[in-house]
Parts: structure tokens; C-alpha cells; sequence
């Protein structure tokens, strides 16, 4: 069965009510491929703007959820209410939020979970930093981020996985498309051999690091590479070529 090709863009602490309107407006006008899979990620402030002025077919996600239902937690998002919006996805486990926030393996699974057993779908983000890379320790970095979610779930049907090397995050610097490649087969080959085949030829792996419309269509053509998830320029009209990269 073929993967459909996956773009997320992550548009991070960044926009206002009119430049997110503006970015919305260019994709809803745009002529975007029919066989690939759009969703945006803007700031939780802007998460219902988005919905409610975004084309039926194109999604919304959100760039965090909390792993316990409503409650006390002052500053969280439940997945209940994302749900209760008309969000059906989220990212987790973006390197910023691992590293500034200090989440570690096992909340970003705790929470992939809570969001998976809500019925919403993930964006579950894994990937290595530079020292770890120079070690040759990215596989293991990367299988361990996925054994964390393994532990804890066994339906990998709603999880997009995004490969995102931290040192090619918003550096300019990106993964030669054999980097990227040999990472996720890799991934696919740990699917396999950890969760099962289905899990490996069915699982959308996706590429993130400084993605632009220079780089994707070399990047689209690797046979491991199911999408991106991009991040600066999500917020410009080039995001619309990451998006029909694939065609």
C-alpha cells in the first residue's frame, strides 16, 4: 500500500491574527496536491483562528497536549479539548520542547499515548544533536526516543513519525538526502523488527530540518521519505512547494 505523502508545517512562537489569516488565505487559494496530506501547527492562542478559517481537508494541529485529562494544570491543553475544537492532530516530542523544557523520553510517550488513546493523531518528533551524530550514536538515539512510545502504545496506525536532526533545526543546515535516507530506513527497519511489518510499510516517516523549496523535491524522491515537517518557512508562500514537492 503506497504511504500518502505528509507535509506538517510547524509554525512555532510565531504569527498574529493577521499574518496567520494572510498564511491561511495563500493556502486555501493555492492549488495544493490533491494526494498529499496538509497539516498546520500554529501557536495554541491561534489554534481555533486557524480552524475556523482553513478549507475542509486541510488540518490543524497543536504543537503540545498534556497527558491527563482536564483538571489542575495550570497552562496545559487537554487532548478533550483539542478534540472539542475540531484539532486532529498534535506534535510531540519537538526537540525544542526536549531540550528548553527538559522533556524527557518518557513524558513525550505519556503523553503520545494520552493524545493516540483520544483519538487524536501525533506528530511524534525524534532525532539527534550534533555531538551525538559525530558519535555515531544517532540510530540509538533515535530507536530509544521510539522505545519510549513503544513501551506504552501498540496501534501505530495514527502516529506520523518526523526525523528531525537537532543540528539541521532552523541552521540552514540540512541532512544530504542520504543522511536523511540512511535515519529512516533505519526507523522502517526498527518498525519491522520491534513493532511489526504493517507497522513498518504503513507508517508515514517524515523529514524535518530546515526544509525549504530548494531542497524537497531531492529529499521526496528517497524511497523512506513519506513527507516534512517544516518549520520557517511554513510561514512563507514557498511552504505551498514543500507541499506539491511530491507531484
Amino acid at each position: 500500500m503506497a504511504r500518502q505523502f505528509f507535509v506538517g508545517g510547524n509554525f512555532k512562537m510565531n504569527g498574529s491574527v493577521d499574518g496567520i489569516k494572510k498564511i491561511i488565505g495563500h493556502l486555501n487559494d493555492a492549488k495544493l496536491d490533491p494526494n498529499t496530506e496538509v497539516v498546520i501547527a500554529p501557536p495554541a492562542l491561534y489554534l481555533l483562528l486557524a480552524r475556523e478559517h482553513l478549507k475542509p481537508g486541510l488540518e490543524v494541529a497543536a504543537q503540545n497536549v498534556f497527558d491527563k485529562p482536564n483538571g489542575a494544570f495550570t497552562g496545559e491543553i487537554s487532548v478533550d479539548q483539542l478534540k472539542d475544537s475540531n484539532i486532529t492532530w498534535t506534535l510531540l516530542g519537538h526537540s525544542e520542547r526536549r531540550v528548553v523544557l527538559q522533556e524527557d523520553d518518557q513524558f513525550v510517550a505519556s503523553k503520545t499515548k494520552a493524545a493516540l488513546d483520544g483519538g487524536i493523531g501525533v506528530i511524534f518528533c525524534c532525532g539527534e544533536s550534533l555531538e551525538q551524530r559525530e558519535s555515531n550514536k544517532t540510530i540509538d538515539v533515535v530507536t530509544s526516543q521510539l522505545k519510549a512510545v513503544k513501551d506504552k502504545i501498540s496501534d501505530w496506525s495514527k502516529i506520523v513519525i518526523a526525523y528531525e536532526p537537532i543540528w539541521a533545526i532552523g541552521t540552514g543546515k540540512v541532512a544530504s538526502k542520504e543522511q536523511a535516507q540512511e535515519v529512516h530506513a533505519a526507523i522502517r527497519s526498527w518498525l519491522k523488527t520491534e513493532v511489526s511489518e504493517k507497522a513498518a510499510e504503513e507508517t508515514r516517516i517524515i523529514y524535518g530540518g530546515s526544509v525549504s523549496e530548494n531542497n524537497c523535491k531531492d529529499l521526496s524522491k528517497q524511497p523512506d521519505i513519506d513527507g516534512f515537517l517544516v518549520g520557517g518557512a511554513s510561514l512563507k508562500p514557498a511552504f505551498v512547494d514543500i507541499i506539491n514537492s511530491h507531484l
